[in-house]
């Protein structure tokens, strides 16, 4: 009996047709889905890279005093007549700070993280199938440090003073073929008392004027 041979162009027209297929669905996929990881991944490399200087911040000020940054003399009455700064320990504590958030982030050049592409696609059935879109972080520039100073009513003529560390900081993200810059910023408190009576305005002045 007869058969009658299948013809090869056939198949290989059949062969290359779903190749091309699969290739255009597959640009036209992630076309669609680029932006989406691009956000995800900034999202989730802004949450990492912050927790890192939180982190980093608390390791610097876990034992610092108010005394230790302000000094501060009262007359015989017991009444506040001068609060000073310690810009020496401010500085210090701001530079020490500094080189640990550097460190830290440096760190995380060596760490990678996976979004599924589940995730990606918004389904809850599906966030932690499919292929993982790894994301890589860098630290980018320098980590700006400064100190600054908050006053705030606490009671019948109290105030409450706080210190507080700025951070801010650039970290790259990187997925396959996209990358972008991400600002990573965090304001922490470093410490803070009650002044029981009125704020000397020489001091209220003076770190205005050095305040971000």
């Amino acid at each position: 009996m007869y058969r009658r041979t299948p013809d090869i162009r056939l198949i290989l027209l059949a062969v290359f047709g779903a190749l091309v297929i699969l290739v255009g669905g597959f640009i036209l996929f992630e076309h669609d889905l680029r932006p989406t990881i691009k956000a995800m991944a900034e999202a989730e490399a802004r949450w990492v890279a912050t927790d890192a200087v939180n982190r980093a911040i608390r390791d610097n000020i876990a034992n610092v005093d108010y005394n230790q940054l302000i000094m501060v003399q009262k007359d015989n009455q017991g009444q506040i007549v001068l609060m000073q700064p310690n810009i020496v320990r401010i500085n210090q504590l701001a530079s020490d700070t500094t080189l640990s958030i550097q460190s830290a982030l440096q760190g995380l050049a060596s760490e990678q993280f996976y979004i599924p592409v589940g995730q990606v696609l918004g389904s809850q059935l599906l966030a932690n199938y499919g292929p993982r879109v790894k994301v890589s972080i860098y630290p980018v520039g320098t980590v700006r440090t400064s100190v600054f100073d908050k006053f705030e009513a606490a009671g019948i003529n109290q105030t409450r003073h706080q210190i507080y560390l700025d951070i801010e900081t650039q970290v790259q993200v990187v997925v396959p073929l996209v990358s972008s810059e991400v600002t990573v910023s965090t304001q922490v408190p470093i410490t803070d008392t009650v002044i029981v009576g009125p704020v000397p305005s020489f001091y209220v002045n003076f770190f205005a004027s050095g305040s971000p």
